[in-house]
């Protein structure tokens, strides 16, 4: 919470002369930790002079990028001289706004400030940014000179939208990067502490700095959790079930009834590979799984391979016929039953789309309704993430893929930080680093943490079928030789979009409701690509939802009709789900069918780290 508190205790500069030296010291160390990917092997090379590892910068590609992409608009501005002065001038007038404005208020009049932060921006909310001049000039500066920057990526002329995209994106990395609320010398918090603490949490933060440094090889993985405090079975992916089916690309869990009775038809959950499926399986209290059993449903779930070099080959195609399609087989042995319900979260729910398409166009038809939890089957409004997806940049991507045969779990993971880079970056590694001070225990981010890679082929696939070249929705997508036409899928749909989804955006999920060919009930929940998702029923239930109808026309004529319910959306999406087919039968038991148990759920490939 903010304080009024402005006055400052006399520093201990002996304590502090102590901790520089220190500091110095442990800087050093860590700099040398830092290079050591990138020190000579000694073998000989290419080069004459010794081999290197083969170890890249972090984030190099991403830098370079940046680079290109901000030099082609500063590029358009200098073109035209008269347009540049005329956006220097507007500049200066806003500097001098605030200078009029610190001047009245040190003289005593009342000022308005020239320039505020967002309200949902917590950078700024200790009370010494606006009650001491010197750090709120810092503040309102940094705040113009962002919004300055900001419009003249929206203002530049003859660039084409998606270097426009990039622009905005890689100017807010930048923005987010120089906030002056990262350093000690410019956040009244951070120097406050540091001169009570006499620089102790600088020496901490260093150590942690360099434990993290260690973890990540020499790159530099911030740590966002106490990954010590969980264990697979007591803290995560908690709910009891069995392991009944496993090949090279996934582990087929059935979970243990809690009912008596249990919906006939069997559900299966195919999760993303671009994380694990423990996130719909946190604790008891928000276990969308756990509810989904308690409820009398017969869930299975995929748990996708932690995918190493020998996966290189695995594509689109090998997902859908060794991971659902066998999923469904092997369902079939287990409970007798040829149709199934499913559920897709996220690219899960893509690779759903592609099978239920496929399966549609050869006549096996086994998946009778289907469920997308935050999932694209239209990228065309797909969000920041398409900034990575041009031609360039996903050559690069291949070409790293190809040293390997896949993509390092780490550097998805930074994608998706950086959606939200003041949030998921910069705040971990103020507190860390400059605070010194280790994250507290949270199960979300513990699995936020816990990446997974991508083998070559698939992530390719994926990257230029449906970033760049959007083929689903196109009805140019081939898989196994068959075009696939999702109008021809005309399967009962329930397509969940969230408000506030940087990865999934409600937009795109709107619009990919057309694309289908049956009916689609689109419901759009409250908050964003986890948190909306994981939303149980119950007091701390905290986001509503809507619903409208069909998902055509406007989307924002969709939002102005729908309904808005308070809640959860699990009560609403069962209710769809058992109108699907409500016979019931006597529960089953997971292991005691022609399946035997592998071992206890989670299973093995869930444990396996990137």
């Amino acid at each position: 919470m903010a304080t009024e508190r402005t006055d400052l205790a006399v520093p201990d500069f002996e304590a502090i002369a102590r901790s520089a030296n220190q500091l110095a010291e442990a800087f050093r160390q860590t700099a040398t930790a830092s290079l050591k990917p990138f020190e000579p092997t000694g073998q000989g090379g290419a080069f004459g002079g010794g081999a290197f590892q083969g170890a890249k910068l972090q984030g190099a590609e991403e830098i370079d990028e940046m680079t290109r992409t901000l030099t082609r608009v500063a590029e358009t501005w200098m073109k035209d001289p008269e347009k540049a002065l005329q956006a220097q001038a507007k500049l200066n007038q806003s500097f001098a706004a605030l200078w009029a404005s610190t001047i009245s208020r040190m003289q005593g009049a009342a000022a308005s400030p020239v320039a505020q932060p967002e309200a949902k921006d917590k950078r700024f909310a200790h009370a010494d940014w606006t009650a001491n001049p010197i750090f709120d000039i810092i503040k309102q500066s940094y705040l113009i000179l962002g919004h300055w920057a900001e419009e003249l990526v929206e203002k530049a002329e003859g660039i084409d939208e998606h270097t426009r995209h990039k622009a905005e994106f890689y100017l807010r990395q930048l923005l987010s990067a120089y906030s002056p609320s990262n350093f000690v010398m410019t956040n009244p918090e951070l120097l406050r502490q540091t001169l009570e603490e006499g620089g102790a949490n600088l020496m901490r933060g260093m150590k942690m700095l360099q434990e993290d440094l260690q973890a990540g090889g020499g790159q530099l993985r911030v740590r966002q959790t106490d990954l010590t405090a969980f264990t697979f079975g007591e803290d995560v992916a908690v709910t009891p079930g069995e392991v009944i089916f496993r090949n090279d690309l996934m582990e087929l869990i059935q979970y243990a009834p809690k009912t008596e009775t249990v919906l006939k038809r069997p559900l299966l959950i195919v999760p993303p590979w671009i994380n694990k499926f423990y996130i719909l399986d946190l604790n008891p209290q928000k276990s969308l799984i756990g509810w989904m059993v308690s409820q009398g449903i017969t869930v299975f779930v995929i748990s996708w391979v932690n995918p190493d070099e020998r996966h290189r080959d695995k594509d689109f195609e090998s997902y859908m016929r060794e991971g659902i399609e066998t999923a469904i087989d092997m369902i079939g042995v287990a409970t007798g039953e040829s149709e199934v319900s499913a559920a897709g979260y996220c690219v899960g729910g893509t690779l759903l789309a592609v099978t239920l398409a496929y399966q549609a166009a050869t006549g096996n038809r086994r998946i009778k309704s289907a469920t997308f939890l935050t999932t694209q089957v239209d990228f065309t409004h797909a969000g920041d993430l398409k900034v990575f997806a041009d031609e360039e940049q996903i050559k690069v991507i291949e070409e790293r893929m190809a040293e390997r045969g896949y993509l390092e779990g780490a550097r998805m993971a930074n994608a998706f930080n950086m959606l939200r880079p003041n949030d998921l970056i910069w705040s971990y590694v103020v507190n860390n680093y400059v605070r010194g001070k280790p994250p507290a225990a949270f199960d979300l981010l513990y699995w936020n943490a816990d990446a997974t890679r991508m083998p070559a082929a698939n992530h390719s696939f994926y990257l230029r079928n449906c970033y760049l070249n959007n083929t689903l929705a196109k009805g140019q997508m081939v898989i196994g030789n068959v075009r696939l036409d999702l109008k021809k899928v005309k399967v009962p749909i329930f397509n969940l979009a969230t408000r506030e989804d940087h990865i999934a955006p409600a937009l795109s999920v709107f619009e990919g409701s057309g694309k289908f060919g049956g009916k689609v009930d689109y419901v759009l929940a409250g908050s964003g690509h986890i948190a909306g998702v994981v939303n149980p029923p119950g007091g701390k239930a905290k986001y509503g939802f809507r619903t409208g109808g069909p998902a055509k026309g406007r989307f924002e004529d969709w939002i102005e009709k729908a309904t808005e319910h308070p809640g959860s959306w699990w009560p609403y999406w069962f209710t769809w789900l058992e109108s699907q087919a409500p016979e019931r039968v006597p529960a089953r038991i997971p292991g005691e069918s022609a399946l035997p148990s592998l071992g206890p759920a989670p299973g093995t490939y869930v444990r396996m780290k990137a």
